[in-house]
């Protein structure tokens, strides 16, 4: 699940979540890298979270942190951002290889949505706690955002790893239509 801050990718997780054996799936939303991690093949903190047979993992933001806030936000060098957009696709594809399903999904809101639930989770006591210095951040850089979004896009909507671009200045449609999306692209036995 990746997309703009606030566009309501952990809600989302949360509704899929809310009905599955909590046995078979994990939730995994990682922080900055540790000095070690740091160290490592950018995509090794990724690869040690990523399904068992029979298991679901959900990536609120995934490996894609690279291609665009990592980068807008100073926090990869121009080197490593070139890095991994040229090993993305392969890496994506050796994750299917392995017989495991990927469905990557971008959650797009419009700028005066964002803003909106920006000050919404500003007030409130109970949401306070969930804008970090990136999300002060995010509207004045909207633009380049924007600018690395469709790059990544461009580089990595591929014909074996598509993304699913789902519309969410509406939470309810776009949670609907995550739902609807991975039940049309997972087999399963009702």
């Amino acid at each position: 699940f990746e997309g703009r801050d606030a566009a309501g990718k952990g809600g989302a997780i949360r509704r899929i979540t809310a009905h599955i054996n909590p046995r078979q799936y994990k939730i995994v939303a990682l922080p900055k890298p540790t000095e070690e991690e740091a160290g490592q093949w950018y995509f090794q903190r990724y690869v040690n979270r990523l399904p068992k047979p029979g298991e679901m993992v959900f990536f609120d933001r995934s490996w894609y942190n690279r291609a665009v806030v990592e980068q807008v936000n100073g926090f990869c060098t121009e080197m490593q951002y070139q890095t991994f957009m040229s090993e993305v696709n392969d890496f994506e594809r050796m994750i299917q290889n392995a017989d495991t399903y990927l469905i990557k999904f971008y959650f797009s809101i419009s700028k005066n949505e964002q803003a909106r639930r920006f000050a919404e989770i500003k007030s409130s006591p109970l949401k306070r706690w969930k804008m970090t210095p990136v999300d002060e951040a995010a509207q004045g850089l909207w633009d380049e955002y924007t600018r690395y979004k469709e790059a990544m896009f461009a580089k990595t909507n591929t014909e074996n790893a598509p993304w699913k671009i789902i519309q969410a200045d509406q939470k309810t449609s776009a949670r609907l239509e995550v739902l609807e999306h991975v039940l049309e692209v997972l087999p399963y036995t009702s």
